[in-house]
């Protein structure tokens, strides 16, 4: 229902993207920004290391993989180098593509987040459903929250990174291995 959505949607705000994701898109961006490919090279690796399973890993390089076609088919002046090295992680092709457009991080990061976190409000309407109304109202009453995260996520240091949501960790390894699956990664 959509206070357990919500309840989920916040943990997985607080556990993931303030811990983890927020900071290592920071960390993709500075390092677009500096021009820095070995460093870049290093957070894409850390990104694909952070991902729980093998299902979620996948995920993660096929969104790379697609962000890179889209990149490329929008501005072909990005770096052909810097795109190949994006490839691997969703994460550092949006920080890239961010970067070179000179959308300031902050903005950056608030719309990383809310993008995510309209697609899981889109998803939980059709699969749980919850419906139309009651979704709009899970998204405009996480809003706030997520710009908290965000705010909060741009602060967090290297040697405190690393979010985790176990539940869902164990839910992706679950996933994984059944014969049939919902969704392809």
């Amino acid at each position: 229902d959509k206070e357990s959505l919500d309840e989920w949607l916040k943990s997985m705000l607080f556990n993931s993207f303030r811990e983890l994701e927020i900071p290592l898109l920071k960390r993709l961006y500075d390092t677009c920004m500096e021009g820095n490919q070995e460093r870049f090279g290093y957070w894409n690796d850390y990104t694909i290391a952070c991902r729980e399973t093998e299902e979620l890993r996948m995920e993660e390089v096929n969104r790379g993989r697609a962000m890179v076609r889209v990149l490329a088919g929008l501005d072909k002046d990005l770096p052909k180098d810097w795109l190949d090295r994006a490839g691997t992680c969703q994460l550092g092709g949006f920080a890239l593509a961010a970067s070179q457009w000179r959308v300031e991080l902050y903005d950056s990061a608030l719309g990383y987040a809310w993008g995510w976190l309209e697609n899981m409000v889109m998803a939980a309407i059709k699969l749980i459903p919850i419906g139309q109304t009651p979704g709009q109202q899970s998204l405009t009453g996480l809003a706030d929250f997520a710009v908290t995260i965000v705010e909060d996520g741009l602060q967090v240091a290297d040697d405190d990174l690393g979010g985790s949501c176990p539940a869902f960790a164990i839910g992706s390894s679950l996933h994984e291995t059944q014969y049939t699956r919902l969704f392809r990664s």
